[in-house]
């Protein structure tokens, strides 16, 4: 530098030079660091984060406002305390301790959410930052607490958690929690005894409708408030509602299902204690069913199962009682819904066929007067099964109908084949219809599609139906029935008593026969039928005769039963006397053998 160039420069002003582009440096360089130092302390102190600076110990130093303001106090009184002080619980503080430990250990950063303590509200709900500060010597560390407000949005996801897990309109645990809660009790482990109640409230429709949804939801809350009073606190009690008007409750130790079933007759007691909204005494009553076991026996979803069946169990036993679970009828009921299950897999495999039973003239008891047409299901596990063992489940699966179709135009085929052969001298068929059939809307169209088909004259045709079906109030079967007597199909209804024939003048019903059936028929099948069992069977027939009816009796069991009958004036029968029953070839051949005049 002292000679670039072909410039000398002498030492003195080289000096002088250097020293001058030494102190520009120095100069620039202060300004740089003292404007970072600036920038930090203006960040520092206006951040809105709690910020606090501590030693290499943890003992704090230096904290801004913000940390001051979100703990209620001044900084000034933060000087000196270790960080891990500032935890609310001995969890709080252990974690503190164990985030200073990680950035010590060369951690960049530790982030938790925790409860630090504020001087006049308590606890609150922080997210709380540690990191480090390079020291003044190499490998030195200085840590540094960050920390925000989280209490509003910890209890929001509080808010929310609740919400998810609780029902908003009773304040109790929804069906998710319980679900958690009894899977939680069935878990590995498991030693208590377990008890599930489910409770339904009987007629809460009726309520609801009658009263208002409003009144409605107090009543449900009513209902949930005297639950919880009678089984919280017994057997670790959790009441929940599952939906609607379902509640349902878990019970844990050791249990006697007397104990159990003696907290559900106190709580149903206590539900028809009425409850007074807007002026009205409002009673609820309940059905409960009721599962007692041992945890280790099976899981949830069996138990959630045979609490719900122990339930329809107590509703189909009239209401407002409870039933108690029984494994050796739920397995015959399984076997009974297993079958109700393929019924309709079963009419599609053609494994139903027709069975009769004849009905026989008193005077002439060679002659038929009328086949009675009915299901058999041919079984290929279980055999032969009569229609009362299937048409009950065939109501519960909605198979009544397709079945009740399938007989209408299976006889009238049946029918149409004997009358081709027979002409007038053939039997008319009797079709018993089942109930769901009788209210079906379609009905008359049914029955004129098969005459039509199988070109029947609708006189050929009997259609049996009882007391039960005429006044269904789901449908218009008096009208169906009025419209098929106007096409010719002869009407015959079943009765046991005065009662049932007073309906036909009383509803205008085009019936031409009656059907004695039950206990007016079983009366006389003894060797001296009681006095009053005649009187009153003559005056049923009697007011039969007056309303210009034919009378006939179902049930006959032997030939003395049929001959008092028709002493009587009962003109046709049918029962055991003649046959139980027929198949297709042994009907034909009997038609064959013992025409109609």
């Amino acid at each position: 530098m002292a000679d670039t160039k072909g410039v000398t420069l002498p030492p003195e002003e080289l000096e002088a030079l250097l020293l001058e582009v030494a102190h520009d440096a120095v100069d620039q360089a202060g300004s740089q660091h003292d404007g970072a130092l600036l920038r930090f302390t203006a960040l520092y102190a206006a951040s809105p984060m709690g910020i606090a600076l501590a030693d290499p110990d943890g003992d704090i130093v230096e904290a801004n406002l913000a940390l001051g303001q979100l703990l209620g106090c001044s900084p000034d009184r933060l000087r000196g305390r270790h960080l891990t002080d500032l935890g609310s619980t001995e969890h709080d503080v252990s974690r503190l301790a164990e985030g200073l430990e990680q950035v010590r250990a060369g951690r960049d950063r530790y982030q938790e959410r925790m409860l630090l303590d504020h001087t006049e509200d308590g606890q609150l709900w922080t997210d709380v930052t540690l990191a480090r500060l390079p020291g003044d010597r190499p490998g030195s560390i200085y840590p540094v607490l960050m920390v925000s407000d989280a209490n509003e949005l910890h209890l929001l996801q509080e808010r929310l958690l609740h919400q998810n897990v609780h029902d908003p309109l009773t304040g109790l645990p929804n069906a998710s929690s319980f679900t958690t809660k009894l899977e939680a009790a069935l878990g590995a482990g498991a030693r208590d005894d377990i008890a599930l109640i489910y409770l339904d409230v009987d007629g809460f429709k009726v309520i609801n409708d009658g009263l208002g949804a409003g009144v409605g939801d107090q009543v449900l809350r009513g209902v949930a408030n005297k639950l919880s009073a009678v089984f919280t606190g017994h057997h670790d009690g959790f009441v929940a509602r599952l939906s609607g008007d379902g509640f349902a409750v878990l019970l844990r130790g050791e249990l006697a299902a007397t104990e159990v079933v003696r907290l559900v007759e106190r709580a149903l007691e206590d539900l028809n204690e009425p409850i007074y909204l807007g002026g009205h005494g409002i009673g609820v009553s309940a059905s409960a069913g009721i599962v007692v076991r041992a945890a280790v026996e099976g899981g949830a979803a069996e138990l959630l199962r045979a609490a719900e069946i122990a339930l329809h169990r107590a509703k189909e036993a009239g209401k407002a009682q409870w039933m108690l679970f029984d494994p050796e009828l739920d397995a015959r009921d399984r076997g009974r819904y297993q079958l109700g299950a393929v019924i309709a897999g079963a009419l599609e495999n053609g494994e139903f066929s027709l069975v009769y039973q004849p009905t026989v003239k008193l005077s002439r008891p060679d002659e038929l007067a009328a086949v009675n047409a009915g299901l058999r299901w041919n079984h290929p596990e279980k055999g032969e099964l009569d229609s009362d063992e299937f048409y009950p489940l065939a109501q519960t699966t909605g198979m009544t109908v397709p079945l009740g179709r399938w007989l209408l135009a299976e006889s009238l085929a049946a029918t149409a084949r004997w009358r081709a052969h027979l002409g007038d001298a053939a039997p008319d068929v009797c079709v018993r219809l089942p109930t769901r059939l009788a209210i079906d809307p379609d009905l008359v169209l049914l029955v004129k599609e098969q005459l039509d088909k199988h070109e029947l004259p609708a006189r050929a045709l009997r259609l049996c139906t009882d007391r039960e079906s005429m006044l269904d109030p789901r449908g218009e079967v008096l009208d169906s029935l009025s419209v098929l007597a106007d096409l010719g199909a002869q009407l015959v209804l079943t009765i046991s008593g005065s009662a049932d024939l007073e309906l036909i003048p009383q509803h205008h019903l085009p019936v031409r026969h009656v059907i004695l059936s039950g206990p007016v028929v079983d009366a006389l099948d003894t060797d001296e039928p009681a006095e009053s069992d005649l009187r009153h069977l003559t005056q049923l027939i009697t007011r039969a005769r007056e309303l210009h009816l034919r009378v006939g009796a179902e049930g006959v069991r032997t030939h003395e039963q049929a001959a008092r009958l028709r002493q009587l004036g009962v003109i046709a029968a049918r029962g055991p006397f003649v046959a139980d029953s027929a198949t297709g070839d042994e009907v034909d051949e009997m038609i064959n053998r013992h025409p109609r005049s």
